[in-house]
């Protein structure tokens, strides 16, 4: 019949007539018991489906089509389920994938998977389990399988929809489920309702095969036999007969999104004949679009978190108007939301700079850890960002985000560019300038952007900084001293014309991370007169054309480009310190070279930030994303030996008092952004 080319796939029946035959039937549904999958799946099943399952040439065609689909990375938690002698999850870790899980209902299978793992010292996991109800907790994996025509083999659909519902707990938010089945469609037209071959020089093997009475499934029959012992196995099972409508129905009754479908998979067999069920697939995959599952914990069992942001009654100059304003109180707005739908999380929120280190003291009995989204800086100076993480330290409190070395070392632009030039990475040319320097007396070629050495925020860059002769140049410099000072360096770089690249990472790598889908600054829309730069116009001042015509896509790339941009943005990760999350900016030479422009620990929070848009094209909603930043940051916090957080547990803290906990709670913004 031949049926799954995963595993336990070309679904069989057990032998209803072992060492023996039936002889003629006239009803094969009438012989198809309900549980035939129990006993179908072993050594002759590998016989009978050698063609398919053991040929290491299909399997290497097929692990590539699904890694091409998927866009399959390796460090991505992956199940195989129905997963076979693991002929798809033992490739994938041949090929240096590091979390694969292969689970199959066969014992037969399952203990040849894991021999063939320790024999090639491979580090695949596999696990005996039915597909009905998986032994993995929630949100476990990033990618699920389904290979080979292992999905149809009840009797009730009812039971095909646990399978789906099962596979969409145990996937991450935005996990995707790829599976590939037997097109119904085309195999109740084309079907053979008789067949043989020889699967070796001993055994031939003879099938039959009808439609059952609701012509929803295929039944076949196999009598396999030896020509010394005559008949070996008299076997039935059945496959039912999915379309792309039915599939669509299943996935959208059981809450995944984005379905799509990827052609037809054709088998091709050396032995070119009977390929029954496995002659043509339907390649699908979808995504589970949910939250993370929440923790039922007692309230008492709630993650305390303390939220540290700028200081609204504090002067920012940063900002257009030197001060917080509606939209930024519009911003916190959105934070405060998206973090109130966490319902496993009870937030405090600190803004008062002047009495933070007061406000910490007296909360760190009932914090576990802080949300450190103060990238203003200490009294909003943005030279001491790292001040707040040095705090936090001083206090033993843990704290998401970069430690005080990492935005030290990001804060300065021409450290960041001889660090990554030492490793190899490419990076636009430069000119380092003090401002006793003379930039007449320089040999430049232009044209060139000026920017401050040091800050963030994009502050002092502009459209006019974008220089193409020395006068326009001299004119941009001191600008940017007027700006920032002009004690400060300035550094003068190549302008590079190519496509401008984003790239994020949530998760600590080289454990456990994840790489946010690449977003490509589009200036499609902008005035040909206009420099193609993302600067402080585009995100600070409202009526300038940057501002209301720059936006952010999903990258074109090629994928070797995209492979090599995410290895150096891991390197560069952990070289400079960063933790939980951070975004890489990336611009294109004249000839296509990707070279980096800059590196962003703790990088904008925002709902309509750089971060959340590449979290978007992924399918996570702000919310998750700021979930997801937390529970990497518990992760490492575990991982170090933290446990829940600083050790200080839980409770009432020091005797607090009542109105000192409302003040707290509130700290005073409320009443601004109420």
């Amino acid at each position: 019949m031949k049926h799954n080319g995963n595993n336990g796939s070309r679904s069989r029946k057990n032998g209803q007539a072992q060492n023996g035959s039936l002889g003629p039937v006239e009803n094969l549904e009438h012989y198809l018991q309900p549980d035939w999958w129990r006993r179908i799946f072993n050594s002759m099943y590998l016989k009978t489906d050698a063609d398919v399952v053991e040929d290491m040439q299909i399997t290497h065609k097929e692990v590539n089509l699904f890694t091409e689909i998927l866009g399959l990375e390796k460090n991505m938690v992956i199940l195989d389920l129905a997963c076979g002698q693991g002929r798809h999850s033992l490739e994938l870790a041949r090929r240096g994938f590091k979390n694969v899980n292969g689970l199959d209902r066969s014992h037969y299978l399952i203990r040849k998977a894991k021999n063939i793992n320790t024999t090639e010292q491979l580090n695949a996991n596999f696990k005996e389990g039915d597909a009905r109800k998986l032994p993995y907790p929630a949100d476990t994996f990033d990618i699920v399988l389904m290979l080979g025509n292992s999905f149809g083999y009840f009797e009730s659909t009812d039971d095909d929809l646990k399978i789906l519902k099962e596979v969409f707990r145990v996937l991450k938010p935005f996990g995707k489920f790829l599976i590939d089945v037997a097109d119904g469609n085309y195999l109740r037209d084309n079907y053979s309702p008789r067949s043989w071959e020889w699967i070796d020089p001993k055994h031939f093997v003879c099938r039959e095969r009808s439609l059952a009475s609701d012509n929803q499934r295929l039944i076949s029959r196999e009598v396999i036999t030896n020509i010394n012992k005559g008949v070996v196995l008299d076997q039935f099972y059945a496959e039912r007969l999915y379309d792309k409508d039915s599939l669509q129905n299943m996935f959208n009754k059981t809450g995944y999104k984005n379905v799509s479908f990827h052609g037809n998979l054709e088998t091709d067999s050396k032995r070119n004949q009977d390929l029954g069920m496995m002659e043509r697939r339907i390649i699908v995959t979808t995504q589970a679009s949910k939250e993370w599952t929440p923790v039922k914990v007692k309230k008492s069992e709630l993650k305390n978190v303390t939220v540290l942001l700028g200081d609204p009654e504090k002067p920012d100059l940063v900002k257009p108007t030197g001060a917080f304003d509606e939209n930024d109180l519009a911003t916190i707005r959105h934070l405060k939301i998206a973090l109130g739908s966490l319902h496993e999380y009870k937030f405090t929120y600190l803004f008062n700079h002047s009495s933070l280190l007061n406000d910490l003291q007296r909360l760190k009995p009932r914090t576990d850890f802080v949300l450190n989204l103060c990238d203003e800086g200490f009294i909003n100076d943005p030279r001491k960002e790292l001040h707040i993480p040095a705090l936090l330290e001083l206090l033993n409190i843990p704290y998401t985000g970069a430690n005080p070395q990492g935005l030290a070392y990001c804060y300065d632009k021409s450290l960041v560019r001889g660090i990554a030039r030492e490793m190899g990475i490419p990076v636009a040319d430069a000119v380092f300038i003090n401002p006793e320097d003379n930039v007449f007396e320089m040999n430049i070629d232009f044209p060139v952007i000026a920017k401050p050495n040091y800050g963030d925020s994009s502050i002092a860059i502009t459209a006019e900084n974008v220089c193409y002769n020395y006068e326009t140049l001299n004119d941009a410099i001191i600008r940017i001293r007027e700006k920032v000072g002009f004690d400060k360096p300035i550094v003068i770089e190549e302008f590079l014309p190519g496509k401008e690249i984003t790239v994020g990472i949530i998760g600590n790598p080289p454990e456990s991370y994840t790489i946010l889908p690449f977003a490509e600054e589009d200036y499609s829309a902008l005035p040909d007169e206009l420099p193609k730069i993302c600067g402080y116009e585009a995100k600070w001042l409202e009526n300038t054309p940057y501002f209301k015509l720059l936006k952010s896509i999903p990258a074109d790339l090629p994928e070797e480009t995209e492979k090599i941009l995410t290895e150096q943005c891991l390197k560069l990760f952990e070289r400079l310190n960063c933790r939980d999350y951070a975004r890489f900016d990336w611009r294109f030479d004249q000839q296509g070279v990707p070279k980096l422009l800059e590196v962003n620990p703790n990088p904008g929070w925002c709902w309509d930030g750089h971060l959340a848009k590449m979290a978007t094209i992924k399918g996570m909603e702000y919310a998750e994303m700021l979930r997801f930043i937390l529970q990497t940051a518990e992760q490492r916090f575990s991982n170090n030996g933290n446990g829940n957080g600083n050790g200080n547990g839980h409770g009432n803290g020091n005797g607090l008092l009542k109105e000192d906990m409302q003040h707290f709670e509130s700290i005073e913004l409320d009443q601004m952004m109420n």
